[in-house]
């Protein structure tokens, strides 16, 4: 899309029409879903922002955002529109980020993503504070961000952008600073993998496919969200694969997020596996201390910076924190949050032995991973069957997982030798230190397996 395209589209809908009375709407969502819908969901929604043809609403959390979108909206939009024939766009702001600044709210901040005409999904998925600028980089992230921001530098040159990891690292954030990044100049569409499918379901429903495929594949950058939700779904995946070879021959971008590499997705057709290999594909590892500790320690500047307070937490506690929290970062703010929350209650300057009481629940919770656990992730992530990896068979694309799982048997349960060799078809209890100093020496040396075991223990971890 052209400079011109864009700034005429800005002057157009940057015109105010207020002709809304918010609370004759109310009352017409009263009637037509009764009372009881009504005040548990309908009574929340506030109107931010009237423009000609569409509105900014205000909702109260996420999750009440996508319930709305998933069951009312339609008629919502059909509501509305009867106050307003002009109005064929609804978009959607959590209150709670922006309800310090509702009067700033300009079209400029309005992200420009592309819309649906008479979708029942239009509303932002770029999220403002999700962008460059506050993600904090380390060792397990810095090739992943370095190639997120070359994308922005120069379109197509990696074609496309693949970003693996597991969850909560990072990816959706690299996802969003993109789009952000490339809105102003570009037709951006950032959908989830979730959604595209619930577009193609509602556009299979309606018959009208043709608008779905021209809506999707007129995008100049194309960023989709945990692209492992297609697995198993073979019209989604049929449509999806026609979609990325449409938009690659227009040159457009595609940057697209998994939890894991492709060659690892299983219930994929092995033409699309191909194709998302054959760009680039960087990955997110799980954070190292250093990381942790600077995600803490922004953190905490975000949150004394918005509620104007001091929070006092030592090195030793915030090191404390870093260390013992072990998934993923959404996990260590939960965790950190938790602390910050019990230090205001008791106003007090928090001790190890003081966070070691408040989180004595989380941190000392036995996680229970067994060696069967062990063996179902593994030949899932390896894309094998169990029975094959448990057989005597010595192949390599076999023995690797085998000598994996027995690796993680070892470091991750309490079992002995014996009984782990007793696990994998009756092997003795020297295959199983074979195992075990094989995968230790490459894990030192090889960086792809050192991944592999890497992500293999966040899926473990995960399923806690």
């Amino acid at each position: 899309m052209d400079k011109n395209n864009i700034k005429k589209q800005s002057v157009y809908i940057s015109e105010e029409e207020k002709t809304l009375n918010w609370n004759d709407i109310q009352n017409a969502f009263k009637t037509t879903f009764g009372n009881e819908i009504y005040t548990s969901w309908l009574q929340k929604i506030s109107l931010i922002k009237e423009y000609n043809d569409y509105l900014v609403l205000g909702v109260p959390t996420r999750f009440f955002r996508d319930w709305i979108v998933s069951r009312y909206l339609d008629k919502i939009l059909a509501q509305v529109k009867g106050f307003k024939l002009s109005l064929n766009r609804i978009e959607f702001k959590i209150i709670n980020e922006t309800k310090n600044n509702q009067d700033l709210i300009k079209i400029d901040e309005i992200s420009k993503v592309t819309e649906i005409k008479d979708s029942i999904l239009n509303y932002n998925r770029l999220n403002y504070n999700l962008n460059f600028e506050n993600f904090i980089q380390g060792k397990s992230n810095d090739i992943a961000l370095s190639y997120s921001k070359k994308v922005c530098e120069h379109l197509s040159r990696y074609n496309p952008l693949y970003i693996c990891g597991g969850v909560g690292l990072g990816k959706t954030h690299l996802l969003n600073a993109i789009g952000l990044e490339l809105q102003e100049e570009n037709n951006v569409m950032f959908i989830s993998a979730e959604r595209f499918m619930y577009h193609f379901i509602k556009s299979i429903k309606k018959n009208d496919m043709v608008n779905f495929k021209d809506f999707f594949r007129k995008s100049s950058v194309f960023i989709i969200d945990d692209i492992q939700f297609i697995r198993g779904k073979e019209s989604l995946q049929e449509e999806f694969f026609h979609t990325f070879n449409s938009l690659i021959d227009k040159g457009s971008q595609i940057i697209i997020s998994a939890d894991r590499t492709p060659i690892k997705l299983d219930r994929v057709q092995e033409r699309i596996k191909s194709r998302l290999a054959g760009g680039l594909v960087v990955d997110i590892e799980t954070p190292d201390l250093e990381l942790k500790i600077k995600i803490i320690k922004k953190k905490i500047q975000e949150i004394q910076s918005q509620f104007k307070e001091s929070i006092n937490l030592s090195e030793d506690v915030i090191s404390y924190i870093a260390q013992e929290s072990k998934t993923n970062i959404r996990e260590l703010i939960g965790i950190l949050n938790r602390v910050i929350a019990f230090s205001r209650v008791h106003n007090k300057i928090l001790t190890i032995n003081d966070c070691k009481n408040i989180l004595k629940d989380i941190f000392s919770q036995i996680r229970v991973i067994t060696v069967d656990k062990i063996q179902n992730v593994v030949s899932s992530y390896f894309n094998i069957p169990l029975s094959e990896m448990l057989s005597q068979r010595r192949s390599r694309p076999l023995a690797r997982p085998r000598q994996i799982a027995m690796f993680l048997a070892k470091k991750m349960t309490t079992r002995s030798l014996p009984e782990i060799g007793r696990r994998f078809a009756n092997r003795d209890h020297t295959t199983v230190i074979h195992a075990v100093k094989t995968i230790t020496r490459l894990s030192e040396h090889d960086d792809e397996m050192k991944k592999n075991i890497n992500q293999i223990k966040s899926l473990l971890l995960e399923q806690q």
